[in-house]
């Protein structure tokens, strides 16, 4: 019963089974992760649009649940740039006149977003992490970053811009361009110039943190309040209340939104939590990570927060200095609430200028050019499918471009179906086994018999093109037809439409005088034949287990 119980918790887990040794690189991970995280969730508040602590009060459940729930040992959880910008984007639409709505709305899709990931729990759904293909992820992620820019433009410059979209936005900033506040421009700028020099120069350093130290002494300095530049202002005092908030009349729309939400940054948490188990030789529960991921958004919610993922950036300095559980989490968490009880008065005087410049460094590393030439060198296709989808992120609202990013994931997931590699098998000189014809030099054909390979299952989709591909092998043959046999090694299931197709093929030969074998026949496979009338027409003596045997076959014909 207990072992039953630690498998629900494998952050619990991890600490029960704790070594001596891992102590110090989870307490120096956990004390820089949250010198990292406090300005940046401040930045992500503001970028969400609720007051910047709120950002602080959202990160201690979401850390907390996941170290208790999820089954990465490296990764970090919390506000996080993507569910920000699409927290923005589905609230904005929703607000009262007045606003006053706002953290109701926030923490109602935070509830939301925890409950469609239980959901997605109970019914074992881990597998749609699958649906967001390299490509996809890649060109999503550059189109969140430009709407997060585009978001900053009037913080870094001191201009109002009402502009909801990443157009609008641009073209206000354009249009006021003579009324930029200099020296919030100029503070910004020297802020995101020093969080690029720390970075190159010292990677793992806490480079927000120490902006943060510099912004703020600089406001108290030199009257930098009293120059015009805005600052974050008064934090309230103390701890979050936890509060259950009363569903709003907008609740429809929010559901919508809370699903692209989930799906998003629950395939974000899964690719990242893979690639680290990965490097450390360690595994991960997908479908746990669901339940982790709902856990964070639930406890979010209750703390007037907003929506949650991982964080990329705060994972990776985690681990390059030694994390081995999700104890540094727990440390970190100790350190944001250290803060919220004693240090509120250094926060207040954080300069917003300051915060957008961090909001607008984060969203640089988001785009990854490498990534894209690296698209462009191993597949064209897989190129424009990123292209497609960061226009399609900027060109509609970001669910919408969510719903692009499936649909497109869909489609080139059905195109590779419906119109696969195949082969035509033959002999090699001076090479044993039989080989793709079209992938040697001198490589011919048995006479007299076609062996083709379609590799992929038969279904619906494919049926007509393996039919159409499949006659022209046979028409392409100088020497006459006699058998034609299917290798099955790549086919592991068929549908109804493609065992219908291949009874027509059957009759088609037959009336050609062509015999038509099966090599390589699954046991998977072989069931459902039987239960078709396709294996009466073949026989068994015409479905063979091997491709030597099917040749020794052939050879005996006569």
């Amino acid at each position: 019963m207990q072992q039953r119980l630690l498998l629900k918790f494998p952050g619990l887990r991890q600490l029960l089974g704790y070594q001596k040794s891992w102590w110090r690189g989870d307490l120096l991970a956990g004390i820089t992760v949250a010198a990292y995280l406090i300005p940046q969730c401040m930045a992500y508040g503001e970028l969400v649009g609720v007051a910047p602590v709120v950002g602080l009060w959202t990160i201690l459940p979401a850390m907390f649940g996941y170290a208790l729930f999820g089954s990465s040992r490296q990764l970090s959880v919390g506000p996080e740039s993507t569910t920000a910008v699409m927290t923005a984007a589905a609230i904005s639409p929703l607000l009262l006149a007045d606003g006053s709505n706002y953290g109701v709305l926030t923490a109602t899709l935070a509830i939301l977003v925890g409950g469609v990931c239980c959901v997605g729990y109970v019914a074992r759904l881990g597998f749609l992490a699958n649906l967001l293909s390299k490509p996809i992820l890649i060109g999503y992620m550059a189109g969140v970053a430009v709407i997060m820019i585009a978001g900053q433009l009037g913080k870094i410059s001191g201009i109002s811009i009402p502009g909801t979209t990443v157009f609008e936005q641009v073209s206000e900033f354009i249009q006021q361009i003579d009324s930029i506040h200099l020296p919030t421009l100029i503070l910004a700028g020297l802020v995101f110039g020093f969080l690029v020099a720390i970075g190159h120069r010292f990677p793992t350093a806490p480079a927000p943190l120490l902006a943060v130290l510099i912004g703020t002494a600089a406001v108290a300095l030199f009257d930098l309040q009293g120059r015009g530049i805005a600052v974050v202002g008064a934090i309230p005092a103390g701890l979050p209340q936890f509060v259950v908030p009363s569903f709003p009349a907008q609740l429809p729309t929010l559901l919508a939104s809370a699903l692209g939400i989930a799906i998003v940054g629950y395939s974000d948490n899964v690719l990242t939590a893979r690639s680290f188990a990965a490097r450390h030789h360690d595994k991960i529960d997908a479908n746990q990570e669901l339940l982790a991921l709902g856990v964070a958004n639930l406890g979010a919610g209750l703390v007037q927060g907003f929506p949650v993922s991982s964080s990329g950036s705060r994972t990776v300095i985690g681990d390059s200095l030694g994390s081995k559980t999700q104890l540094f989490s727990l440390v970190a968490m100790g350190v944001v609430i250290s803060v919220l009880l004693w240090l509120r008065p250094v926060l207040s005087l954080f300069p917003k200028a300051a915060l957008g410049a961090i909001v607008i460094f984060a969203a640089f590393k988001l785009i990854e050019i490498s990534e894209f030439l690296r698209l462009y060198r191993f597949r064209r296709s897989e190129f424009f499918l990123a292209i497609i989808t960061t226009c399609g992120v900027l060109v509609t609202d970001i669910l919408a471009g969510v719903a692009i990013a499936v649909g497109l994931s869909a489609i080139e997931l059905l195109s590779r179906l419906a119109h696969p590699h195949d082969a035509v098998q033959g002999t090699v000189p001076n090479l044993p086994g039989l080989h793709d014809i079209d992938d040697w030099e001198g490589a011919t054909t048995i006479p007299g018999l076609v062996i083709y390979r379609y590799d992929a299952p038969l279904c619906f989709a494919n049926a007509e093109d393996f039919k159409s591909r499949a006659m022209s092998a046979i028409e392409l043959e100088v020497t006459p037809v006699e058998w034609f046999v299917l290798n099955t090694e790549a086919i592991v299931e068929i549908d109804i439409t493609a065992m219908d197709m291949l009874e027509e093929l059957y009759d088609e030969l037959a009336t050609r005088g062509i015999t038509f074998g099966m090599a390589r026949v699954k046991r998977d496979l072989y069931a459902q034949l039987k239960r078709s009338s396709l294996l009466q027409k073949i026989t068994e003596e015409r479905i063979y287990l091997t491709l030597h045997t099917m040749i020794i076959g052939f050879k005996s014909r006569h």
